[in-house]
């Protein structure tokens, strides 16, 4: 038996600013959006790889998770990583698109990061490595 991860959750603030956000800036290309009254089952995933891991937008609702995402942004800690091939490229690109990064790529023991706000509630690094 091998495991595959198809799906992982991030808490957003809010839902449609969540998928706007990833979706129109980021470049990721929307799922799934199941509604389900008050919120949505709402997925996201890169457009290279649409039928491999799906990232749910998931509401922070529940106080735990509210709680774990202010605590994680407080400290700095990014939530998640997506790995990029082109980090100057796509530093540049996401600039010029007005995401506010907490600094300029840096070296990483060999790879190179980067660390922006997803303006949902989240820090989110960006990765690049010899085969990311």
């Amino acid at each position: 038996m091998t495991m595959k991860i198809r799906l992982t959750s991030i808490p957003v603030t809010d839902q449609q600013h969540a998928l706007d956000f990833y979706c129109d800036t980021l470049g990721f290309e929307k799922k799934l959006d199941i509604d389900l009254g008050e919120f949505r089952w709402l997925t996201v995933v890169s457009p290279e790889e649409p039928d491999a891991a799906q990232l749910l937008l998931e509401p922070n609702a529940h106080p735990a998770s509210k709680a774990y995402q202010e605590a994680l942004h407080g400290d700095g800690i990014p939530i998640a990583s997506f790995a990029v091939s082109d980090m100057a490229g796509e530093y540049q690109r996401l600039v010029a698109a007005g995401v506010a990064f907490r600094g300029e790529p840096a070296d990483a023991g060999g790879t190179m990061v980067a660390v922006f706000d997803d303006t949902c509630g989240n820090l989110i690094q960006l990765h690049e490595a010899g085969n990311s």
